[in-house]
């Protein structure tokens, strides 16, 4: 019993120190690739930490766009942001309010493409 947790301790430790060490050389090469790529984003460039707050600030500002219309339900609704185009992804109770979120959507300034993937499901118990 005593040998069995010992052995168990003992692979443990040697995947773990694998693992950092393995982490440990990627992240060797992820620095020399990032060293090389400032010089490009200092030249007029985005970062990629900057490219993702501007992501997340229109994900935001869509997401508060559709709740404001009360006769959609925004938390059955995934707004997801990539260049400026968005993808609205979920379910709505009625066909008509599809093509309403894609306008409200659009209607977004920054936004420059929807990719509506929402579905009609009623709620339970509805006709």
């Amino acid at each position: 019993m005593k040998t069995s947790r010992a052995l168990k301790i003992a692979v443990g430790l040697l995947i773990g120190s694998t693992c950092i060490h393995v982490w440990a050389q990627a992240s060797e090469s992820d620095a020399s690739s990032v060293s090389k790529g400032t010089a490009t984003e200092a030249s007029g460039g985005m970062t990629a930490k900057s490219k993702w707050k501007d992501n997340f600030a229109l994900r935001r500002k869509v997401y508060a766009a559709i709740a404001r219309h009360k006769e959609i339900n925004a938390g059955n609704i995934s707004v997801v942001v990539k260049r400026d185009a968005v993808t609205l992804d979920g379910t709505v109770v009625d066909a008509s309010q599809i093509g309403e979120a894609t306008e409200i959507a659009k209607g977004v300034s920054g936004v420059t493409s929807v990719n509506n993937r929402l579905t009609v499901k009623k709620p339970f118990g509805g006709q």
